[in-house]
Parts: C-alpha cells; structure tokens; sequence
C-alpha cells in the first residue's frame, strides 16, 4: 500500500463492534481495507468472501472510526486487498481492488 503512495494510518483497528484491518489515507481520502488470504492462485475469490454481511459489519466499523476521529467531512471508500501465496512460489501474489464496494447497510 504504501508503494502505491498510501498512507498507513492504522493497523488492525480494533473496537467493541469489531476489526478493520488497515485504514490508509490516499491523498486526501481515508481508505478502510480489508485483507484476505490464500494459498490458490486466484486471488479474486478472497475479494469475493467479502460478502453483504461482512460489507455491513466493515461499513459500521468504518462509520465508528470517521466519527470517534471527527473525520465524517473527508471521503471515505472500501478496498480489499487480497495476498495469495500459490504452491511452489516465494513471493506472494498481491492484488488491490480498490473502491471494492460501497457502504451499505443502515449505519
């Protein structure tokens, strides 16, 4: 994230209602992103796993953060970054979907 030019403003943001895996600032929008893994190739099948529910658990988190930080004026989106570790490879495979989904839910 940060060699994208992100700002890595907290790491495993934890509270009452839950956890939010990465919040980062690009430019002057605060990007709340959530983190999957695998050891498949594919690494667009973790994205999916964020389904309705979780999308509705990240948006309250998320809305939690931008009020407790009186930041509710700045734009705000959801990325899922997905790391995917395939047999027989050193490195992992990284993929970034930004503006992966947008708030839902009733928050």
């Amino acid at each position: 994230m940060q060699r994208l030019g992100y700002r890595i403003l907290v790491r495993n943001f934890t509270c009452d209602l839950g956890e939010l895996d990465l919040i980062a600032l690009d430019q002057r929008t605060i990007v709340f992103v959530e983190v999957r893994s695998t050891e498949e190739a594919d690494g667009s099948r973790p994205a999916e796993s964020v389904d309705y529910a979780k999308q509705k658990r990240l948006t309250r988190l998320a809305l939690y953060f931008l009020q407790k930080k009186r930041l509710l004026d700045h734009a705000a989106r959801f990325d899922v970054l997905t790391v995917s570790w395939p047999g027989g490879q050193g490195e992992p495979v990284i993929e970034h979907f930004k503006n992966a989904f947008e708030a839902v839910g009733d928050a």
